[in-house]
């Protein structure tokens, strides 16, 4: 390839990456690289098909005068076995073992190198839910649905268990704990446009109230859930206050008082 379709092509690549899931005007991209439609189209052609090889995205292109491409977040399965069985072994540590079965893994999602990994997992997930809004709430939750909303080209709305004077007025929920004492949440009424899609992302699950309460909160704004996803699921108990979710790996207590990580298979 010439040296100045292989500088292209690499400007593709850098804009589909810097705004994921946005789509951008193959017009436009013709415009800034001066050539044509065509040329575009073929060159896009070349990095989907580089992508699909890899396993870690495709370019979707919607046809028509308007028509644009974006970067949609998809992850082959051996490759997403792979990250989580990376994380899996460094929760399965015993020196992380907290009181109440419990596994420290704040240092995890507080690690941008992890929590992007994660919300690209994620992403790919939910690529098809057809949310327009994610939902998290406070506080180790965030990065990962900051970087879930990041790969989908999402905004993020963040419930909190205090209201803040920042946020502006906000609505109030009442739901049930785990241990069945009442907790509330807040919600700044410029954060959840009313009538959104809104997908649920969670760090840990153990009944699941917490996820319920968001639930409660999207209800109250008139919104819907199109899906709920988790860090972390915990095997115990059995029975969850919501249904339908999908965790990336699911957490074990032993016998012997050890724990044993395992990873989720995608849907």
């Amino acid at each position: 390839m010439k040296t100045e379709r292989i500088e292209r092509l690499i400007g593709m690549v850098r804009g589909f990456l810097f705004s994921p899931s946005e789509s951008v005007s193959l017009t436009e991209m013709a415009k800034q690289f001066g050539v044509s439609k065509t040329v575009i189209s073929d060159d896009i052609c070349i990095i989907d098909s580089s992508l699909a090889k890899e396993g870690i995205g495709r370019i979707n292109v919607s046809k028509g005068r308007g028509g644009g491409a974006f970067l949609k977040p998809f992850l082959r399965e051996d490759i997403r076995k792979m990250w989580l069985e990376e994380i899996a072994v460094l929760l399965e540590d015993q020196n992380r073992l907290l009181p109440g079965s419990l596994v420290y893994y704040s240092d995890i999602l507080f690690n941008p190198q992890y929590a992007s990994r994660l919300g690209y997992i994620l992403a790919s997930d939910f690529s098809v839910a057809g949310a327009d809004i994610v939902m998290t709430s406070e506080v180790k939750g965030i990065p990962l649905a900051i970087f879930t909303a990041f790969h989908l080209g999402l905004p993020l709305a963040v419930c909190r268990f205090r209201n803040r004077a920042s946020d502006g007025p906000a609505v109030s929920v009442h739901y049930q704990a785990a241990r069945g004492e009442i907790r509330t949440m807040f919600m700044g009424t410029r954060n959840l446009p009313r009538g959104s899609r809104v997908l649920i992302i969670d760090d840990f699950m153990r009944g699941g109230s917490t996820v319920s309460g968001m639930m409660a909160v999207a209800k109250e704004f008139g919104a819907t859930p199109v899906g709920v996803g988790v860090f972390m699921v915990s095997a115990e108990p059995m029975e969850k206050a919501v249904d339908d979710y999908r965790a990336l790996l699911r957490m074990n207590k032993e016998k012997d008082g050890t724990v044993k990580i395992s990873v989720e298979k995608s849907l």
